[in-house]
């Protein structure tokens, strides 16, 4: 194998592991991101207390003012119109907080109908669901793909080297690990990289497709699940039936004819 050729999938490799440590970095942080519900539900009861506090210092005011100079008429005015902006704003936050939740509960209920279809996501999670995962990408003949995998720790577990056809392919990991060793079910973090002449790499847009087993509320977005991998259901870009995914496309590539694993240290 030319040295250049060696040079480029090293480079390519660094890249595509570079990517899919930042994925998982990202990945963790937004599952870490549930705290802003408790710190948006944290500043609704901090409304309401002060909001409670002011009326108790606005009565204690009027009851222990001096007779000879009473509260100015303007400034009793001021305060009476901030207790009730502040007694509408959390009311109006009640209600809509309710009002989301039971669109939530709606839309949940009418999701449940996906579980046990396949769904095909722009996403960077990629769900190992019984020891098998693929993804898609749009290659060109003669260029030069590689695929990182990392856990959810960010460390590298499996990294592949492709020669992509024209057109869709799709790449299908059997769960094992640079050294062979079978992993676990669950949601790992995925990059792909290609590199041109110049030796400058980027990024190719790519898909991961999973079985639905589940749905659940999430902080912003309704989460679909593939396993223990979560997917916002906005990432979603196709839904198809269980029984409609059986064929495959013969003219991918696979991890199994086209990769050239490369160990990482």
């Amino acid at each position: 194998m030319a040295t250049s050729t060696i040079s480029n999938e090293l480079t390519l490799i660094q890249a595509a592991e570079s990517s899919a440590k930042s994925a998982a970095s990202t990945s963790t942080s937004t599952t870490s991101s549930s705290a802003s519900t408790t710190t948006s539900a944290n500043a609704l009861s901090s409304l309401a207390d002060n909001y409670t506090t002011f009326l108790t210092l606005l009565t204690t005011q009027l009851k222990n003012q001096d007779p000879s100079s009473p509260m100015s008429t303007d400034t009793f005015t001021s305060e009476l119109a901030q207790f009730a902006g502040v007694e509408q704003q959390v009311q109006t936050n009640t209600n809509l907080a309710t009002l989301i939740s039971l669109n939530e509960d709606s839309q949940l209920t009418s999701d449940t109908s996906l579980v046990g279809s396949t769904a095909t996501a722009s996403t960077s999670t990629l769900p190992l669901q019984n020891s098998s995962a693929s993804l898609s990408y749009t290659g060109s003949a003669g260029s030069m793909v590689a695929i990182a995998v990392a856990n959810s720790g960010g460390t590298i577990v499996k990294d592949a080297v492709l020669s992509p056809t024209t057109g869709t392919n799709t790449w299908t990991w059997d769960g094992t690990d640079n050294s062979g060793n079978q992993l676990a079910d669950g949601a790992y973090s995925v990059s792909v990289e290609t590199i041109d002449s110049s030796g400058t790499t980027s990024e190719v847009p790519f898909t991961v497709s999973g079985t639905i087993t589940g749905v659940e509320k999430g902080t912003s977005d309704m989460m679909v699940e593939m396993g223990s991998a979560s997917i916002p259901m906005s990432d979603l870009v196709n839904i198809s039936p269980a029984s409609s995914s059986s064929s495959s496309d013969t003219s991918a590539s696979t991890d199994s004819d086209t990769d050239t694993d490369s160990s990482t240290s």
